[in-house]
């Protein structure tokens, strides 16, 4: 069974920083997508940051280009988001979710939430301004 525990989230003023990471757990695909979801209320789930194992390929939503960054630690089955420079817009809950990749030759790292199958519980990150 696959396993996403997320952690780091909490309040913070505008221009601070945050980190995430999510420790994955309970599967053992040759490659994978794992990225960065945020939900905030009355709107839809969408996709922030994804990363792809095999050869850390990133993608980014533009509205946190420049101000996040993700980064793997494969041995310890890690994705973590440094999140800087925080906006009140930034406020949401954030999920870690898994997508596996079968062919990464035929796999676009588009980082839709549809497309992922696994998601941890989330974390809540609150902008104060």
């Amino acid at each position: 069974e696959v396993q996403l525990v997320e952690s780091g989230g909490g309040l913070v003023q505008a221009g601070g920083s945050l980190r995430l990471s999510c420790v994955a757990s309970g599967f053992a695909y040759e490659d994978y997508a794992i990225g960065w979801f945020r939900q905030a209320p009355g709107k839809e789930r969408e996709g922030v940051s994804c990363i792809v194992r095999s050869d850390g390929a990133t993608n980014y939503a533009d509205s946190v280009k420049g101000r996040f960054t993700i980064s793997t630690d494969n041995a310890k089955n890690t994705v973590s988001l440094q999140m800087n420079n925080l906006k009140p817009e930034d406020t949401a809950v954030y999920f870690c979710a898994v997508e596996r990749i079968v062919r990464r030759t035929q796999y676009q790292n588009n980082c839709k939430a549809n497309a992922y199958d696994d998601w941890g519980q989330g974390t809540q990150v609150s902008v104060s301004a």
